[in-house]
């Protein structure tokens, strides 16, 4: 009771939270938001603290004057801040604030979000135990759009591809930080790596109704139950599927698609920049995005200059540089099994991140129902804050488990 007064009015002590420590600082944090909401400014907004040497997070509110100060052991501290109105979504972070023997400010400048048409529901890419046989499985990767508008939406046309560095702990040369305020500067557009996917269709051929989902299998359309009883069936009528043996033949990850998948559900290899013989959607952490090309087709923009590139210090790996306003939906998966996850998304895409515990449990991430929402419409609404802390958990099991 103590601790959630002290909270609420803006200062608090987490002295207890590292009791062998004989340094407390104190972290004063001040959230600013865009000039035009200046009215938003309020009391008992969440600013989220996370120790990322540790692993031990907090949640302290705002004052009035938008101020929060708390008292913390020596670490290296990730901010985040979210709020929304009914008609606006803001975000901010601020990443690898040092504070050790010292105090700091740090001020959270706020960016208005976009909430997306169509939006990712679940990401399955942990694999999941290889029983009754021993060892692991993981060739049976999907993820799950939703319509979360109250308007038919098509899905003919949108690209689906993941940021670089492919694995959240991988090295990330397009995110630099501001020592003194933990400010993260990333380029003006979101590095996909590997391989642009684009659904088929005139344009009309595939609607997706308010509140319908739609399955992409990345590897693997298959029902692989057959071998493998903790897996799922993906061979289903109405699923799409990653799938060009021209481009990725490894059979391992990319067999045939089963007889309920038409190839008309095929996803089309817009660009492979890649060596890989299968496509490379992280088991421990990847960061999926989809986006529309705009005033373009997306084949006319990859041939512009400057669109494709080489990837900082590397000699083989290409990028494709896609403008972030382009971005409909993007996470930020962190693997829990480390401790130097570094963010690739914008905050504007993804103010947050998910992460995975661990792999092979067939543990999958899954978006949060917006249950208010959900029942003034009559169908599902799902939590879409551009901050993938708090619009999704971690579930034991994946949806298509049967």
């Amino acid at each position: 009771m103590l601790l959630v007064t002290a909270v609420a009015c803006g200062c608090t002590s987490l002295e207890d939270t590292d009791p062998y420590s004989s340094t407390l600082n104190t972290l004063s944090v001040s959230v600013v938001y865009p000039e035009e909401f200046s009215d938003m400014l309020r009391a008992q907004v969440p600013v989220y603290i996370e120790d990322t040497g540790k692993g031990s997070s907090y949640t302290a509110y705002t004052d009035a004057d938008g101020k929060v100060n708390v008292t913390l052991a020596n670490g290296i501290y990730r901010i985040t801040v979210s709020d929304r109105s009914e008609e606006y979504v803001f975000n901010g972070t601020a990443d690898k604030i040092r504070l050790v023997d010292t105090d700091q400010n740090v001020t959270i400048n706020l960016l208005e979000s976009v909430s997306g048409d169509i939006v990712f529901k679940e990401i399955y890419n942990g694999g999941c135990p290889a029983y009754p046989l021993e060892g692991t499985y993981q060739s049976d990767k999907y993820v799950i759009l939703h319509n979360n508008t109250s308007e038919v939406q098509y899905l003919d046309g949108l690209c689906f591809g993941t940021a670089d560095p492919y694995n959240s702990q991988g090295t990330n040369v397009w995110v630099k930080y501001d020592p003194v305020t933990g400010e993260a500067s990333y380029p003006d557009y979101v590095p996909v790596v590997q391989v642009i996917w684009q659904f088929p269709g005139d344009g009309t051929s595939f609607p997706l109704q308010p509140g319908e989902d739609a399955v992409v299998v990345c590897c693997g359309a298959i029902d692989h139950t057959v071998q493998y009883p903790m897996s799922v069936n993906l061979d289903k009528e109405g699923y799409f599927v990653c799938y060009n043996n021209v481009y990725f033949p490894n059979t391992r990850y990319h067999p045939a698609p089963g007889p309920h998948i038409s190839q008309d559900r095929y996803l089309e290899v817009v660009l492979k920049m890649g060596q890989a013989n299968a496509y490379t959607f992280s088991v421990f952490s990847p960061a999926p995005v989809i986006f529309r090309a705009e005033g373009m087709t997306i084949q006319e923009f990859l041939n512009s200059e400057g669109a494709v590139i080489q990837k900082p210090g590397s000699t083989v790996d290409r990028i494709a540089c896609i403008p972030t306003d382009w971005i409909m939906d993007g996470v930020d998966v962190f693997y829990g099994g480390s401790t130097n996850n570094v963010k690739r998304l914008r905050t504007e895409i993804d103010a947050g991140y998910i992460t995975l515990s661990d792999n092979y449990l067939g543990h999958t991430l899954f978006r949060r129902t917006d249950e208010t929402a959900s029942a003034a419409f009559g169908y599902e609404i799902l939590m879409d804050t551009n901050n993938s802390s708090n619009d999704f958990y971690e579930r034991e099991q994946q949806s298509l488990y049967e």
